[in-house]
């Protein structure tokens, strides 16, 4: 598919910084931009010789949510041995976050749905953090009514599955879908962390989400529209790029439960700064590594100047990366990441609304974007007219390369062009509210189940490591949301630990 070229209009707002009819300034720019970075590390630019070493037994490369995990199991089990190095200047990956006079806000991962009983690392996590106590989750972080709505046929409807507007056909498929939906969670094959369920191969990971719906007389648009909605948001690629067992796993995987989700002000913010205060001593942000090489039995991790000699690696960083770091593995071929586009639109008051009152997720039917969430939507004090909308947008349109071209080529004008555009399906009067849009353009935020990944064989050797070489990301579990991170981490750990205690 093409690459979507900037019109007319959006060029000159980009070249002025104001809305098209100059209504008012829209101040902001662009967050996090650290691929230089990232990119000097990909073309092997030359690397200092170092001039300091540190021994260390183990090294957690990437201070992420898998990382940190990584590193709250081994403080819980007394070791603390270990240095956690991040690339950028904050650690937290797609779970760090912002603030302005307003709010706080997320800049990627916003929420935890309620953990399933079986997902026993999270409950222990969030126990000690206190949002579960005695059997019971603090009210305070269980999402607020309303929750979520959806933009469609020109007004908004309570919740994201397509209501308006259905024939009795469109409202027979949809029960066909969920019937067959809790016939797969009652298989128990499809369940978090993936590793507890997951097969090693499916049938159903061998064709496309979008072609299994129509196999199976799944052919009302609107269940089509939800199913590439739902893989969009947790895969950030289309249905049709998309493992049928992952869009089925999507739907799956948790307990029908209507509580929920957890979230704050900060999205997952909030757990990251609860980590970062236990763990502070052991994370080095704005540690690049640029080498990593085995050395005997051991292994040397090198960062700016610094060499350390180490006797065991958790690798929590994207595994698409390592290859660039050790020339001796090879690069990654089948796996695929997706671009993201992640924008904090401040407004000093909020815009006019058709339908029902604004919920936590806005969500806008046959939009390119994945919608909104808003920020002051936990607060419970009285209500104010000034917000921060965080909206979602992943490039799907195009192949990951192509759409990641397309993220770093447009200027910050052009996409906050577009983004006002798109907010303006169902608010046809945001430009006058919006104030400041800040942007983060992520162009690997996220590993893509495409079909085949369950077998994949580059994904596989992610599991097996390596002697004293632990992989921790979730690319290891083909796709990419907290528990899987966590798990990872953990599971990471506990291999590392039983090797170091020897």
């Amino acid at each position: 598919m093409p690459i979507s070229r900037p019109t007319r209009r959006a060029a000159c707002a980009g070249l002025i910084g104001l809305t098209v009819k100059a209504e008012r300034p829209v101040t902001g720019g662009f967050v996090f931009e650290s691929q230089s970075t990232g990119h000097a590390i990909r073309d092997r630019e030359s690397i200092p010789a170092p001039r300091q070493t540190v021994k260390v037994p183990l090294v957690i490369i990437g201070g992420g949510m898998s990382g940190l995990s990584a590193a709250w199991w081994l403080e819980k089990k007394g070791f603390h041995d270990f240095l956690v190095l991040e690339l950028e200047k904050e650690a937290g990956g797609n779970s760090r976050h912002g603030r302005n006079q307003i709010s706080a806000y997320p800049w990627g991962a916003h929420y935890v749905p309620v953990p399933n009983a079986d997902s026993t690392l999270v409950r222990e996590l969030f126990t000690e953090f206190g949002l579960f106590v005695d059997g019971h989750w603090d009210e305070r972080w269980l999402c607020h009514a309303p929750q979520e709505r959806l933009f469609l046929h020109g007004r908004w409807q309570d919740g994201i599955e397509p209501d308006i507007g259905l024939t009795a056909e469109d409202h027979r498929q949809f029960q066909a879908f969920e019937r067959r939906i809790k016939e797969f969670r009652d298989s128990n094959q499809f369940r978090i962390p993936m590793a507890t369920g997951a097969p090693a191969d499916s049938p159903l990971d061998r064709l496309n989400f979008r072609d299994w719906l129509q196999q199976n007389g799944f052919h009302s648009k609107y269940l089509h529209w939800l199913a590439d909605y739902s893989t969009r948001d947790d895969y950030g690629a289309a249905a049709a790029d998309t493992s049928a067992w992952a869009g089925i796993h999507y739907f799956a995987a948790r307990d029908h439960d209507e509580k929920g989700p957890l979230t704050w002000p900060e999205g997952n913010g909030w757990i990251l700064s609860r980590l970062l205060k236990k763990l502070e001593k052991y994370v080095r942000t704005g540690k690049p590594v640029v080498r990593i090489a085995p050395n005997g039995a051991n292994w040397h991790v090198q960062t700016g100047d610094t060499l350390y000699q180490c006797a065991a690696v958790i690798y929590a960083a994207p595994a698409f990366l390592l290859p660039y770091l050790d020339p001796t593995v090879p690069p990654v071929k089948s796996m695929s990441w997706s671009p993201w586009l992640v924008s904090n639109v401040t407004l000093d008051r909020m815009p006019e609304e058709k339908g029902m009152e604004r919920a936590w997720d806005n969500v806008i039917y046959n939009s390119p974007s994945l919608g909104y969430v808003v920020a002051t939507h936990q607060n419970v004090q009285m209500r104010t007219d000034q917000t921060v909308l965080t909206h979602y947008w992943a490039l799907s349109h195009a192949t990951p390369a192509l759409a990641r071209r397309e993220l770093l080529s447009t200027n910050w004008g052009n996409w906050k062009e577009r983004i006002l555009a798109d907010l303006e399906r169902a608010h046809r009067d945001i430009r006058s509210c919006v104030t400041h849009i800040d942007i983060f353009r992520n162009g690997h935020a996220m590993v893509r189940p495409v079909p085949g990944f369950l077998s994949n064989p580059e994904r596989r050797s992610w599991i097996t490591g390596r002697e004293r070489f632990y992989y921790a990301s979730a690319d290891v579990s083909g796709f990419s949301i907290f528990e899987e991170a966590q798990y990872r981490g953990v599971e990471a750990a506990r291999r590392a630990l039983s090797v170091l205690s020897r």
